[in-house]
């Protein structure tokens, strides 16, 4: 089996400090052996229809499931997902086992 991914869509609540939160993030998955790469992105070309409110978008990868498995009971998640759950919104949260269909070029 291929990596795992953990993918986050979120809609912050009014006058949350996104880049805290974001930086909030990137300390964490630096702090945590288990993730291996972290992306985030604000949404900036979906139509409002599409959107339906989400503004962001965030991607953790794990070389497999198990790693996922340790991720979401390491203490710093835990402590860390307090904080993030009072500054959301919205949010959908898909994990899965990825399958790659077109590897990067070398």
């Amino acid at each position: 089996m291929g990596e795992f991914k953990h993918f986050v869509i979120v809609k912050f609540k009014e006058g949350v400090v996104v880049e805290d939160i974001i930086k909030g993030l990137e300390k964490l998955v630096s702090e945590i052996e288990h993730v291996k790469s972290f992306e985030w992105g604000q949404d900036i070309e979906s139509p409002d229809m599409l959107r339906q409110g989400f503004t962001h978008a965030l991607l953790m990868t794990f070389d497999k499931k198990e790693d996922f498995t340790a991720f979401q009971v390491h203490q710093n998640h835990i402590e860390f997902s307090a904080t993030f759950s009072a500054a959301i919104e919205k949010i959908v949260v898909l994990d899965f086992p990825a399958t790659l269909v077109k590897p990067e070029a070398a």
